[in-house]
């Protein structure tokens, strides 16, 4: 890749968010001017999880570099589930499940990208628009006829499936076919150039931009951006507790922000780069820190990446929170925060039931392990018997039991 004139994919390649571009030197003299972009997002949750950050944060820079961003939400295609990455076939959602999540889904995409109706404005559309109303016979003679099933098998998310013997539904196979006519129909109805998306869509991508150019002569481009892991392999997204989800109220400030503190030294950099908008010198200079003063530079990537998300109060909050549990030994006002019933708890409660209560542990005999190896600490002492009695003389001044699962995770537990 050469030097880039469009401030978009300029600052793409500064922050290292190209994997694959197609007609590099044609799309760029495109963006010289206000240009369309999309990228599909399936409505298989309620929440979408910290994976879909990078797409979410394409879609930003693209607006932010005078362009107009078009979110693509699959109304239609979640009805039959994309193949790509999968072992085994998504579990099937209704009508109303799909339009549950997506109303859900907005609120976070409301908090990147300025909606409305100006010429950079950004668009949220439904895939089951177009696709719902399609006529299966005279859709396959005007699209389906541009697609081999040789090629078709030589998809990685097929080959996938029928190397490792799992089945692959005709549902699923149709996929590729009905993500190649979105792109299509929006260039159609939006004059949508450009289709963003991780590098595991490259092929879907390529289809898009072929179906473009034989059944209407479009001109379409695709750019795709690598799949993150972290330094050490791990898949981005996960945590030891599970998804790192989104909205809010499936994951609070505070354990958002924490996800991003218990970031792996070597991905300080790159996360800043990827994740926030601080200027590249400052991150450069960030990037540069060793030993123990990498932890600030972990201190700043979460504040300003749950800024992003949740506003500057709610990262300044979740931050202070944690100096207050780490720093001064204190519980902090945003810990998460679990009610036990106050006669349950005047009784008393085995120890690492409480842990597994509050997911500090997954399980009982998890639990009993953390305490047995010395990792599990109530109001700051370390538990010593995991069958030892939790009551309401543990708690403190503030009515709390303040749980500790090493030194990074917390709860408190309140009597009701």
């Amino acid at each position: 890749m050469g030097a880039f004139k469009s401030d978009f994919l300029r600052v793409l390649q500064e922050r290292g968010f190209i994997h694959q571009l197609t007609d590099e030197a044609g799309l760029d003299a495109k963006l010289a001017n206000t240009c369309t972009a999309y990228i599909g997002f399936d409505a298989t949750a309620d929440s979408l999880h910290v994976g879909s950050l990078l797409q979410i944060m394409l879609l930003r820079w693209f607006q932010k570099t005078g362009h107009r961003p078009i979110v693509l939400m699959g109304g239609g295609t979640t009805k039959v589930g994309d193949p790509s990455g999968k072992d085994e076939s998504r579990q099937l959602l209704t009508n109303s499940q799909i339009d549950s999540n997506i109303a859900s889904i907005r609120s976070v995409f409301e908090t990147f990208l300025t909606f409305g109706d100006g010429p950079t404005d950004a668009l949220m559309a439904n895939n089951a628009d177009w696709l719902d109303g399609l006529e299966y016979i005279a859709f396959l003679r005007e699209v389906g006829r541009h697609f081999t099933i040789n090629r078709m098998l030589s998809f990685d998310s097929v080959k996938l499936r029928l190397d490792r013997e799992q089945p692959l539904t005709f549902l699923e196979f149709n996929y590729m076919i009905l993500q190649a006519y979105d792109f299509v129909e929006l260039a159609r109805r939006h004059e949508c150039i450009l289709q963003l998306g991780g590098s595991d869509q490259w092929g879907n991508i390529i289809n898009g931009i072929e179906l473009g150019r034989r059944v209407e002569q479009f001109e379409l481009y695709g750019v795709t951006s690598p799949l993150i892991t972290t330094s050490s392999g791990a898949k981005m997204g996960k945590s030891a507790q599970g998804a790192v989800w989104l909205n809010t109220d499936k994951l609070p400030p505070y354990d958002y922000w924490q996800f991003w503190r218990n970031t792996e030294d070597a991905d300080v950099g790159r996360f800043l780069k990827l994740f926030t908008e601080m200027p590249l010198d400052e991150i450069a200079r960030i990037d540069a820190l060793e030993g123990v003063e990498i932890n600030d530079g972990k201190i700043v990537l979460a504040t300003e990446a749950t800024a992003m998300l949740h506003g500057r109060a709610a990262a300044d909050e979740a931050a202070e929170t944690a100096r207050q549990t780490f720093v001064e030994g204190g519980a902090g006002d945003d810990l998460p925060t679990f009610d036990v019933p106050l006669a349950e708890l005047e009784e008393g409660i085995a120890a690492f039931e409480l842990f597994r209560r509050c997911g500090l542990a997954a399980s009982g005999g998890e639990a009993r392990r953390l305490i047995k190896g010395g990792g599990g600490r109530i109001n700051d002492v370390p538990a010593t018997d995991a069958m030892q009695n939790v009551s309401a003389a543990d708690l403190g001044n503030e009515g709390h039991v303040k749980l500790s699962a090493g030194k990074k995770r917390h709860a408190l537990i309140r009597g009701v």
